[in-house]
């Protein structure tokens, strides 16, 4: 049984090595595009508070607490000084 752990380790190290040498280029790419996705779902979420209609607020009003903490790190990656908010600061 010993005999047979030591090649399955040494192949489950090349494959996560080949793996990271695959994504390496990517990362940059892929963390932008995430950014991009979760300033949208910010923007969608908190928009019915910025006088955009929001068809699905009472939906969204669950998330809220959960979504605070990073609400200050996105208006400012939004370029927006202060909360847009007039309902709550966080800065």
């Amino acid at each position: 049984m010993i005999r047979h752990a030591a090649p399955l380790v040494w192949v489950r190290r090349a494959v996560e090595g080949y793996d990271r040498v695959l994504r390496l280029p990517h990362q940059r790419e892929i963390a932008r595009e995430l950014q991009d996705e979760e300033d949208l779902f910010m923007l969608l979420c908190f928009c019915d508070m910025m006088g955009i209609p929001n068809p699905v607020s009472a939906m969204t009003l669950e998330l809220y607490p959960q979504m605070l903490e990073r609400f200050h790190q996105w208006h400012l990656r939004q370029g927006m000084a202060r909360s847009p908010l007039d309902s709550f600061r966080c800065c």
